[in-house]
C-alpha cells in the first residue's frame, strides 16, 4: 500500500502542447509517451462505488496490473488515498489476490468477483517528467486520450503532479509556476468519476444544495475549520464543473461556495487572526466581485489566474496549516478545544442574531433588505452542523429556509408568520442528546 500526495489539473489542448517547453526550464528526466489503457469494473448495483472504491486493470504494452483505490481525502485538487497494485500475467480480474483486509467485514470475495463486470475504459498517451524543484522531486504526468463506454466518449487532458520526495510547499510552489502559463485548472473529478457518469448515459450533472458539515467524532475546533473550508471548496469545484458543462444556474452555487468560505473565516476569526489569511481573503473577494454579474465566458473565468490561484492558495493554506505561524500557544490551545463546544457557542450567537434581525420587522421590503444576512447565517449553521444529529439540524433549518424561499419568491403575505415560526424553534445545539 502507498499513500499518494498529488495535485490534478484539467488542461486545455493548448496548455498540453506548451507543457514540454515549460518543463524544459527545470532540471528533469523525461520519459517518452506510452500508450496506457484502464478498464474499470463494477457490480450491477454499484457496490464498489458505495464503498468509495475503484477497481481497474491497467495495461502498458504487455504488462498488466490490477489496482484498487480505496476511500481517501480530496482537498481542492489535492488527492490522498490508499492504493493497492497487483501484477497480473493476463488482463483478467482476480480480486482474491488483493489483501483480505481491504474489504469490508464479512465480504464474500468469490461472490463479489462473480458480480464484477467491465463498466468503462480509458485509453490515453502518458508522458512523464521527474522534475527537481526546490529541495524536492515532483513527477509531472501528462495524460491525453479519452474515456469511453460502448456508446459514448469524452476527451481527457490531465496534468498530475505527484510529490516523490521532499516538502509539500515545494509542490505547491511548482504548481504556482505552472498555472502561471495558463490553461490549467484544479480538478477534483477523477477519470473514474467521468467514466461512471458516461456509463449512466452522461446525464446532465445536477445542482446540489450546500451540504451539512460532517465532522469527525470529538473533532477539534481546528479540524472543524479545515472540514468547513474543505466542504466549501468541494462545493465550488463541483459546480464549476457543472457550469462548464452548460448549466448557467451553477454560477449561483459557485457564489454560494465563496459566501460559505467568507462565513467560515468570520466564524473562526476570533481564533485565527485576519493577518493569517489576508492575501487569501483578498483573492476570494476579487473573485466574488467578478461573479457579482452574469459571466459570459465561464471557460475563460475557470481557467483564469484569479480563479485557479485562489483555489490553489486555499488548498495550500489548509494543507500546510499556515495560520499556525500567526498564533500563540494560547490560541493554539483554543484551536485544539472541542468543536462541539465551539459550535454550541456560535450557534447560540447566530440564533440570537436572527431573532434580533427578524423579531420586529413591519414592512415586506425590510425582509428583502435582510435576505443576504439570513442567507449567510444559514450557511454558517451548515458549517457548524457537523457534531449534531442531521435530522435535528434539518428540522431547525426548515422554517428559516421557508422564510428564505418566500423572500426570494416575493410571497410577502407569509413572511411575518414564517419569521415568527422560525424564531420559536428550540435550540438543538444545547441538547446533548442531539450530539452524535
Amino acid at each position: 500500500m502507498t499513500i499518494e500526495i498529488e495535485l490534478k489539473f484539467i488542461a486545455t489542448p493548448d496548455a498540453v502542447s506548451q507543457l514540454a517547453q515549460t518543463l524544459a526550464d527545470f532540471p528533469h528526466q523525461h520519459q517518452a509517451a506510452q500508450a496506457l489503457s484502464n478498464t474499470y469494473f463494477e457490480t450491477d448495483d454499484n457496490q464498489l462505488r458505495r464503498w468509495d472504491m475503484g477497481l481497474s486493470i491497467r495495461g502498458v504494452d504487455s504488462h498488466y496490473e490490477m489496482t484498487l483505490k480505496t476511500a481517501g481525502k480530496t482537498l481542492g485538487g489535492l488527492h490522498q488515498h490508499a492504493e493497492y497494485n497487483i501484477d497480473l500475467p493476463e488482463p483478467e480480474l482476480d480480486i482474491a489476490r488483493l489483501p483480505a483486509e481491504v474489504w469490508p467485514h464479512r465480504t464474500d470475495v468469490a461472490a463479489l468477483q462473480a458480480r464484477l463486470q467491465p463498466l468503462f475504459s480509458t485509453h490515453f498517451q502518458r508522458e512523464t517528467w521527474l522534475v527537481q524543484t526546490g529541495g524536492s522531486e515532483v513527477e509531472v504526468v501528462l495524460d491525453r486520450g479519452a474515456v469511453t463506454t460502448e456508446t459514448v466518449s469524452e476527451d481527457l487532458f490531465e496534468v498530475k503532479l505527484e510529490l516523490k520526495s521532499g516538502q509539500h510547499s515545494d509542490i505547491m510552489s511548482f504548481a504556482q509556476q505552472l498555472i502561471g502559463t495558463g490553461g490549467l485548472r484544479l480538478g477534483s473529478l477523477s477519470k473514474a468519476a467521468r467514466g461512471h457518469q458516461l456509463a449512466q448515459g452522461n446525464p446532465p450533472r445536477l445542482l446540489r444544495p450546500f451540504p451539512l458539515l460532517k465532522a469527525a467524532p470529538k473533532a477539534t475546533v481546528e479540524e472543524g475549520m479545515v472540514t468547513a473550508m474543505s466542504s466549501a471548496l468541494s462545493h465550488w469545484q463541483y459546480h464549476e464543473e457543472v457550469w462548464l458543462r452548460g448549466n448557467p444556474d451553477a454560477q449561483r452555487s459557485v457564489v454560494e461556495a465563496l459566501e460559505a468560505l467568507r462565513q467560515a473565516f468570520s466564524l473562526f476569526g476570533a481564533l485565527v487572526p485576519r493577518k493569517a489569511s489576508s492575501e487569501l481573503r483578498q483573492k476570494l473577494t476579487a473573485l466574488e466581485e467578478t461573479l457579482a454579474e452574469p459571466v459570459k465566458d465561464v471557460q475563460a473565468l475557470s481557467f483564469s489566474a484569479l480563479s485557479v490561484e485562489t483555489q490553489l492558495a486555499l488548498t495550500h493554506w489548509l494543507m500546510e496549516f499556515q495560520w499556525r505561524r500567526w498564533i500563540d500557544a494560547r490560541s493554539l490551545a483554543k484551536l485544539d478545544g472541542s468543536f462541539k463546544h465551539f459550535s454550541d457557542i456560535m450557534l447560540s450567537r447566530i440564533a440570537a442574531d436572527l431573532k434580533e434581525t427578524f423579531s420586529d420587522v413591519q414592512q415586506a421590503n425590510e425582509y428583502h433588505d435582510k435576505a443576504t444576512r439570513l442567507s449567510r447565517q444559514l450557511l454558517a449553521v451548515h458549517l457548524l452542523a457537523g457534531t449534531y444529529a442531521p435530522e435535528a439540524v434539518v428540522v431547525w433549518l426548515a422554517p428559516w429556509q421557508d422564510l428564505q424561499h418566500s423572500i426570494a419568491q416575493n410571497q410577502d403575505r407569509w413572511l411575518k408568520s414564517l419569521a415568527s415560526q422560525a424564531i420559536r424553534q428550540p435550540a438543538f445545539w444545547l441538547n446533548s442528546s442531539a450530539a452524535r
